[in-house]
């Protein structure tokens, strides 16, 4: 990628929705030989060739889901740690599974490594029929006057809810979950209330000083 930010709605399309050549060179371009990939489902850990699982996740999710709806609902960049944090939507349907519906919101993070001109060792050059959007390395010229960024790590991150979402037809088990945490800060109300004293005692007493315990205070 030579823009992280414009690039990344793009890759994040081609390897959920195009076809499996696509999905491969997809992989094979942005992602680095040594690639790590982490799910609350799988993960394959970091090491020279674990891209090629990366390729395994991603074949069997599109044999699973062939219809997938995604959509990217945000993108921050913290660039100084070469890091995306993707804020994406997507809908996912099990073709076994009649009326089986997960719509489910992710938080991917995505860590990259930056190449001055240069792809990283080990690319795939795919052979792509002219119909399909992934261009193969080599890369042109002109693309290679200016810094190339791959992807490092991906690490997809989902609230509890999300996850049993997966697990539940109709979002019954997402609904129970929903009650449980209002249950949680309804208890959260009550610890406060009752335990009021602890919370004096350290805006009058302690103060703004964190390195003095309740217990120093009290022993003064």
């Amino acid at each position: 990628m030579e823009d992280p930010v414009s690039d990344i709605p793009r890759v994040i399309r081609l390897l959920t929705q195009s076809a499996p050549s696509t999905q491969r060179a997809t992989i094979e371009k942005y992602f680095t030989p040594s690639a790590s990939f982490t799910h609350p489902f799988c993960r394959t850990g970091s090491f020279e060739g674990s891209r090629w699982l990366i390729w395994c996740i991603y074949r069997w999710y599109k044999i699973m889901s062939p219809r997938i709806e995604i959509s990217v609902d945000g993108i921050a960049y913290d660039e100084k740690n070469l890091t995306l944090y993707v804020n994406i939507h997507q809908i996912f349907r099990i073709w076994a599974i009649p009326f089986f519906k997960a719509p489910v919101s992710l938080v991917t993070v995505l860590r990259l490594v930056r190449y001055p001109s240069q792809p990283p060792p080990s690319s795939y050059s795919a052979s792509i029929s002219p119909n399909e959007t992934v261009e193969s390395f080599p890369y042109s010229s002109t693309s290679r006057e200016k810094p190339l960024y791959f992807i490092q790590s991906q690490n997809d991150l989902y609230q509890v809810n999300e996850f049993f979402t997966f697990f539940s037809q109709f979002g019954i088990l997402s609904g129970l979950l929903l009650l449980g945490q209002f249950v949680a800060t309804a208890l959260c109300i009550v610890g406060a209330t009752m335990f009021w004293p602890i919370s004096w005692v350290e805006q009058n007493v302690i103060g703004g000083n964190r390195e003095k315990s309740i217990g120093d205070a009290v022993r003064g």
